[in-house]
């Protein structure tokens, strides 16, 4: 992550007794910070102090155990501090959060490694998963998946074996339903009739889950999970022991912030001399589907349910990159007389040429797109594309020339293909 420049510096004054959940508040914090893809945060232990309360608290002898107050300081981009802050002040219900500008004048960072083959997928991978059964009604298992806001689900037996995953293209393709990300768009009531829906039909998340999971042991090398990954066109493995019980799961997201940001090492290595770094042009996709501006919202649905990117960038008349608009920017900006036929186009399967049923009233791609975008160049290297994708928690960014007109489309999944050919 680059944050030369103007930054935000959040302080957190908090008591060492503090606690949120069966955790000391300050470690849920550093774990909500780390989590969030942070820079870096750094916990004080003071010697005494008051606050609201008055009450003195210190560090001398007669005192040890008291509740010494603590200080947390996070530097990090304005952007990140804007996403993540409504969680911390949800966090801190008593103690002072302080926000002010600074400017960073220096911030290294290692380059962007080689894959190393000898790092464990264990120790990547996310241990805390939420399963489901196979005979789990479908409905409890969605509202699983919004409520937790997860992308996949293991399926596994009584004795913790994998026998399949549950994801958004599961309930897209195989359940006729809305991926998560979408269903979470919807109104209440919609919700709620959507959910209906499925307990009458009895549907159980055997029905409709991907099975047998493609899986990877703990430890697996990252490099042989990532070729996994490419090769499945997968974007979550289960990772499991010997005998096929749930260790956790390992996401794409998890192998690019692993390639980002690795380990600190012992003993650093050296670069390797004279090994140029692959660039954004040597591995975008050319073919994007675009919009004018003033482009109607019948247009603009049609391209997103013909497009495996679920995104259409939008362009002025001399190819410049003005906006990009993706199926949960066209919903969250529809009218409720609009949502309806757009969530039917979304969710058939339209033949090639024909068009979406799709009653829209007279409004624009201006309307719903997001304005400028976060692009890259052709020139662009890798590693800092991957930094952007993931401080700014996208998943595909235009590529544009010197002029801003749009040349083409790099992803994660693009990315990870990259570095698993240049292995």
């Amino acid at each position: 992550m680059q944050i030369i420049g103007l930054a935000k510096k959040v302080t957190i004054y908090i008591g060492e007794s503090d606690r949120w959940g069966r955790k000391p508040l300050y470690a849920a914090i550093l774990e909500v910070l780390k989590a969030e893809d942070c820079a870096g945060v750094t916990v004080t232990r003071a010697l005494s102090g008051f606050g609201a309360h008055s009450r003195i608290h210190t560090a001398s002898l007669v005192a040890l155990s008291t509740d010494l107050p603590l200080v947390i300081e996070w530097v990090d981009s304005p952007a990140r501090v804007r996403r993540v802050m409504p969680r911390l002040r949800e966090m801190v219900r008593e103690g002072l959060i302080t926000v002010q500008d600074v400017e960073v004048v220096a911030y290294s960072h290692r380059r962007l490694r080689d894959l190393p083959a000898d790092t464990p997928v264990r120790d990547v991978m996310h241990r805390e998963v939420h399963t489901v059964a196979p005979d789990t009604p479908l409905a409890e298992a969605v509202t699983l998946l919004l409520d937790k806001r997860y992308r996949a689900l293991p399926v596994v037996e009584a004795e913790g074996k994998v026998v399949g995953i549950l994801t958004d293209g599961d309930l897209l393709h195989r359940a006729g339903l809305l991926a998560t990300s979408v269903q979470a768009l919807l109104t209440e009531a919609e919700l709620r009739a959507h959910l209906a829906h499925l307990r009458r039909q009895n549907v159980t998340v055997a029905e409709v889950m991907t099975a047998p999971a493609v899986t990877v042991g703990g430890q697996t090398p990252l490099g042989d999970a990532l070729r996994r990954m490419v090769e499945a066109d997968i974007k979550r493995l289960p990772v499991v022991d010997d005998a096929g019980r749930l260790l956790g799961i390992l996401s794409r997201v998890d192998v690019l912030r692993a390639l980002a940001r690795p380990p600190v090492e012992a003993v650093p290595r050296p670069a390797p001399p004279d090994k140029p770094q692959r660039t954004v042009g040597e591995m975008m996709m050319t073919t994007v589907p675009t919009v004018l501006a003033g482009a109607p919202l019948a247009e603009v649905v049609n391209l997103l349910v013909g497009s495996a990117q679920r995104r259409v960038v939008v362009v002025d008349d001399t190819g410049r990159v003005v906006g990009i608009i993706t199926d949960g920017d066209l919903l969250r900006r529809a009218t409720e007389t609009e949502r309806g036929g757009i969530l039917r186009a979304l969710t058939e399967r339209i033949a090639p040429g024909k068009q979406a049923a799709v009653h829209l009233q007279t409004r624009s791609a201006r309307e719903v797109m997001t304005p400028q975008p976060v692009c890259v160049r052709p020139h662009t290297p890798l590693p800092d594309a991957l930094r952007l994708l993931l401080e700014h928690r996208i998943k595909r960014l235009p590529v544009v020339d010197a002029e801003g007109r749009l040349v083409g489309m790099v992803g994660r999944g693009g990315i990870l293909q990259s570095l698993y050919h240049s292995d």
